[in-house]
């Protein structure tokens, strides 16, 4: 530690020497000459007439809560001003430009929508920047947006998706959105067919777990739908392979007549979703006597409709030997 403060104190003496010395002056002398002469250059250049481009932010305040904006108001717009650059500083430098607030006045609806004109546009902008500033070009020139004074309708949200899961995995449930419904404004009455709406579509391929994403609602022009945006949540499975023995049934048999099967219960498998697998799902295997022929001792097999839960199922044995009995 001692030889450290040594090592610092050496420094210092080095350079308050240096500082004395004739080069040390000069340099100082230096440094402070192109010190003064930025600080002049600036001045200079703050008093000139510059023009710049800025992207501002627009904020509508003070909407009554019986009115509803049916369209996205701007959020912001893009201004071209001229000005001194000393008056403009204050948005050269800033690492974030602050809002400029419409306040929502009556004067501005016309028609079931919000307007404010250019001309109006220009006075805000002006009171905006401030005083002598001069506006070049405004994009977009106007600002407008629809509304409604009628109540929200409540419909039914259908999920658009097509997904598909990874060979070893399945879809193990309904898809579903974090809402079942969504609100619907619109400046008239909605017509009488309309009874949904669908998010935009959803396509994924080769999924293994359980999925969410962030859809949105499809926009429908002259409306405004609360959400925009829903959760779609694809449960997803990995799947197992499990095997049972089952009995093997006759049919069509005739009366007075039984049929004795080798063997009366055969080996299936198939794969089922993790959740699932302790279930015992109905299945049975068929042979049917009409299949009988002159010469054949065996009778193949077929199976009954598995269950939606069940997939790729396999017999161990695709017949079995039959003895006819007359009673």
């Amino acid at each position: 530690m001692s030889e450290l403060k040594e090592k610092i104190r050496k420094f210092f003496e080095r350079s308050v020497e240096l500082a004395r010395s004739d080069a040390g002056r000069n340099t100082g002398l230096y440094l402070l000459f192109v010190v003064v002469a930025f600080v002049f250059w600036a001045l200079m250049s703050l008093d000139n007439e510059v023009q710049r481009d800025f992207d501002v932010p627009v904020e509508l305040q003070d909407v009554p809560d019986s009115l509803t904006v049916i369209d996205d108001f701007p959020s912001s717009i893009s201004v071209g001003v001229r000005a001194k650059g000393s008056q403009l500083l204050r948005f050269m430098f800033s690492s974030s430009t602050p809002a400029m607030k419409v306040k929502f006045d009556g004067n501005l609806l016309k028609n079931n929508r919000i307007v404010v004109s250019r001309a109006k546009l220009d006075a805000r902008l002006r009171d905006y920047f401030g005083s002598g500033v001069y506006i070049t070009a405004c994009r977009p020139d106007s600002l407008t947006a629809l509304f409604t004074t009628l109540p929200g309708k409540r419909v039914p949200l259908i999920i658009n998706a097509e997904v598909v899961p990874d060979f070893q995995s399945t879809i193990s449930g309904k898809i579903t959105a974090s809402v079942d419904s969504v609100t619907v404004y619109s400046s008239s009455d909605l017509p009488a067919d309309f009874h949904a709406v669908v998010t935009e579509p959803l396509v994924k391929t080769g999924l293994k777990d359980t999925s969410r994403y962030e859809v949105r609602v499809t926009p429908i022009a002259g409306m405004r739908i609360e959400p925009k945006t829903v959760t779609v949540t694809v449960p997803v499975e990995p799947l197992i392979s499990k095997k049972r023995t089952i009995p093997v049934e006759i049919l069509n048999k005739p009366e007075n007549t039984n049929v004795i099967l080798f063997p009366s219960k055969i080996e299936i498998s198939y794969l089922v979703p993790m959740s699932s697998y302790s279930e015992d799902y109905p299945m049975k295997a068929y042979a049917d006597y009409n299949a009988i022929t002159p010469g054949n001792s065996k009778l193949s097999l077929f199976l009954s409709t598995p269950s939606p839960q069940m997939s790729n199922v396999s017999l161990s044995t695709d017949s079995v030997e039959f003895v006819i009995e007359r009673l």
